[in-house]
């Protein structure tokens, strides 16, 4: 072959080899067990039997040791069994997260997630169908992440705890202090992550996902003086216990049917969440918990390690398996277990029975039915993950959580067309990792605050103001002070961030950090108009010097508003979007931190000078009250019908009634809700509210109905919230919504003893500045 035709035959060659069609890798995919040919014929593996007949049958076949390596997180493989090892352990608090290892964003062709808002500031949106929503759009990214092998398909969220101290350092990660909101909210988010299949009577019902309320009790403490949440007892009235802390959990279990409840690291009233017999009982006996019981991670450990409440590692075992836990986040029980068999402190029975509570949740995950793909999620993958519907869900959760605390003389928001140039402050304005709050993942998009505010005016300039959020020094203040001269309008934007305020710590002081306040006032001198200032973090912040200043206009709080947060921050300041965010939360004044973070009473104690705590009980000073937000427009209410008459009829079984209370002078009574259940589906009623529009601009606004009741029973909350609905109005225009009251709920009060009464005489119904008595009588 000549010299030229060779070389033309070996460059086709060269060119059909590197244009040849290339065949795709096939998607990676999760281990599972049951796969033929070997493994599939095993009874745990027949779909067609029963969850409980499988997982007795999958249990009757391992060994001790076998059953031991499976009570942890990192369950260990059953090679024999075809089981592949199995974490429990993986994170979705406002978004796939990298916390726990059963995630992995470096393993696969998932490299990101929509990360939503943090908890708190959702919460704020008041919107329950914005719950449900963002928990089943997170459980479509971790179905696709699992299908894919970069998850698994159990996640440890949500954190219902009470938000009860305002210095905490995770109540960012809560739906904020009023036990019904954080009720409502577990119960949305549980139902839309778990596929909203869990309502069913059948324990083989099945799972999309299976999510976890936690912390399981009274946690809301990480380290405040020689105190961590290692050794911490929360010490708590069964009237507290009862009317605070436990509903969340009450109801995430029987509303929202969760499949998984996690044991606290903390003691309540002495003796460590994970050992409380009764507790953990209480939710599998009284509230219906079909499930499985995980532990904090290592807090088995800390039973014996931190608290000392037992003498050797085999009685926390123990402790904590015959207690009810069933899993234990970490090796402790790996390491433990069969010594405390050998030493008849632990049968195997108490193992068999968290193994089965362990393989009943797998089964209904399907995890035992074969290949995932096959399945009814199997068609999840990649393209799931970061789609356009879930970034766009992403921003409308910021854009309704933001709360608007002020805005003197309507300064926001601006136009356009007259703001020509804008000066942005602080250091957190170009950092989108600030942004973000705890537990969270790798966002789909990062855009900074900076950035979005520069799509509105191209003549926008940024200085840092301080180098970073503790802002130990003023260094860079002239800087600021310079940028600030030049432009038109300033935004100012301090606040928190997880340097401040994160899970193992707790904030020491309610004042902006370092010397942010002078750098904020500073600015605010400088200016040519006045400014404004933008707050970002979960606790509250006594901000009281720019509540009074007239030179700073308007106040946002914006929370950790997620990787859309600064497009929904624009879009506000700029009008195109009308803020309508509520506070979950009560802001205090600095002088709160004299109290004692340890005091878990939420009551007031006016003989001791002790405030109370949240809105319900605290008597104290506020900067803001819990449900503050203004919009850029007004609204007026009206109670368009309500009863004003309530009777529980003698034919009630209740009669006679045994546990009656009088005050004769009054003539009125309370009654045990125990024993008038019965009638209390009779005395259920709707408030019909009209809202009215009255001002130019469009938006949607939170309506918040809340009640007071007689003071007959001591520790009587001086209002509680029994309702909420988020609507849209037009200007000039009127919508009506509807709210229901169940008085057993929403008009019962929990006496010191724990016990929930309903009480009679003339309850309250309040709705912005207007009230409504309802008078219930109790015959």
């Amino acid at each position: 072959m000549p010299p030229l035709q060779f070389s033309l035959f070996i460059l086709t060659i060269i060119f059909s080899i590197f244009t040849k069609p290339v065949t795709p890798a096939p998607a990676p995919q999760p281990e599972f067990p049951c796969k033929p040919p070997r493994f599939h014929r095993h009874p745990f593996c027949n779909a067609s039997l029963p969850a409980p007949a499988r997982a007795r049958s999958l249990v009757s076949l391992l060994t001790l040791r076998e059953k031991i390596r499976l009570l942890s997180d990192n369950a260990s493989a059953v090679p024999r069994l075809g089981i592949p090892a199995y974490e429990w352990w993986s994170e979705s608090l406002h978004g796939i997260s990298t916390n726990g290892p059963g995630v992995s964003f470096a393993a696969g062709p998932v490299g990101s997630a929509t990360t939503f808002p943090q908890v708190l500031l959702m919460a704020a949106a008041f919107n329950r169908t914005l719950w449900s929503a963002v928990g089943s759009a997170i459980a479509t990214e971790a179905r696709a992440m699992y299908n894919v092998g970069q998850s698994g398909l159990t996640f440890w969220a949500p954190n219902i705890n009470i938000f009860r101290d305002p210095r905490w350092g995770r109540g960012q990660e809560t739906p904020g202090e009023d036990p019904m909101v954080a009720s409502a909210f577990a119960v949305e988010f549980v139902e839309g992550f778990q596929g909203g299949r869990g309502g069913s009577e059948e324990e083989d019902d099945g799972l999309m996902l299976s999510a976890c309320c936690k912390h399981f009790t009274a946690y809301d403490l990480e380290k405040w003086h020689d105190l961590t949440r290692y050794n911490f007892n929360a010490v708590v009235t069964q009237q507290d216990l009862q009317d605070t802390f436990q509903p969340p959990f009450q109801s995430c279990i029987q509303q929202g049917k969760a499949s998984c409840l996690m044991c606290a690291y903390n003691e309540v009233n002495g003796v460590p969440a994970c050992a409380m017999q009764d507790l953990l009982q209480k939710a599998r006996v009284d509230w219906g918990f079909k499930g499985y019981i995980t532990s904090d991670c290592d807090a088995v450990a800390t039973i014996f390690e931190y608290q000392h409440f037992v003498k050797t590692r085999e009685d926390a075992v123990a402790d904590a398996l015959k207690a009810g836990m069933d899993i234990n986040c970490g090796s402790f029980l790996v390491r433990n277990t069969e010594s405390a068999v050998e030493q008849g402190k632990v049968g195997e029975e108490d193992i068999d029975r968290a193994l089965l509570n362990l393989f009943s949740v797998q089964l209904r995950l399907g995890i035992f039915d074969g290949d995932p793909r096959k399945g009814q999620f199997g068609r999840l993958g990649p393209k799931d993950v970061c789609k356009s519907e879930h970034r766009m869900l992403a921003l409308e959760a910021a854009r309704q959580g933001i709360v608007l605390l002020k805005n003197e003389n309507k300064f926001l928001p601006f136009r356009e067309d007259v703001v020509s140039s804008l000066a942005v402050i602080g250091p957190h304005a170009t950092n989108i990792s600030n942004m973000l709050g705890s537990y969270t993942g790798i966002p789909c998009r990062k855009k900074s605050l900076f950035e979005e505010l520069q799509a509105y005016v191209q003549m926008t300039s940024h200085a840092a103001g301080c180098q970073d959020i503790p802002c130990n020094a003023s260094d860079a203040f002239h800087e600021a002070v310079l940028a600030a001269k030049k432009a038109d309008y300033v935004i100012v934007v301090v606040g928190l961030d997880l340097t401040q305020e994160t899970e193992d710590l707790d904030r020491v002081s309610l004042l902006l950090p370092g010397q942010q306040m002078d750098l904020v006032s500073s600015i605010a001198a400088t200016s040519k108009n006045p400014i404004v200032l933008v707050l970002t973090g979960g606790g509250p912040l006594d901000v009281s010097f720019a509540q009074n200043d007239p030179r700073i206009a308007s106040i946002l709080w914006i929370g950790y508003p997620g990787e859309a947060g600064g497009k929904a921050l624009a879009e506000i300041i700029f009008g195109d979007v009308n803020p309508g965010g509520r506070l979950p939360v009560t802001w205090y004044t600095e002088s709160f931190t004299k109290v004692p973070m340890n005091n878990m009473n939420m009551r007031a104690d006016p003989s001791h000078g002790y405030p109370g705590r949240t809105y319900r009980f605290y008597t104290g000073d506020r900067v803001y009250g819990y449900g503050h937000g203004l919009s850029y427009t007004d609204f007026h209410y009206k109670f368009q019908s309500a009863p004003v008459k309530l009777t529980l009829l003698k034919s009630s079984r209740a009669n006679p009634y045994r546990n009656r209370v009088l005050r004769e002078a009054e003539g009125l009574a309370s009654l045990d809700i125990a024993e008038i259940e019965e009638s209390c589906d009779s005395l259920k009623f709707r408030v019909q509210i009209s809202v009215t529009n009255v001002g130019d601009m469009k938006g949607s606004h939170v309506v918040m109905l809340f009640s007071r009741a007689p003071r007959l029973i001591r520790g009587t909350p001086q209002k509680q919230l029994i309702g909420f609905d988020r609507v849209h109005t037009f200007p000039n225009r009127s919508i009506e919504t509807s709210i229901l009251v169940d008085p057993c709920d929403h008009f019962s009060v929990v006496n010191e003893s724990g016990r929930r009464t309903l009480v009679g005489g003339g309850h309250v119904l309040m709705l912005g500045d207007l009230e409504h008595i309802v008078w219930v009588e109790l015959n």
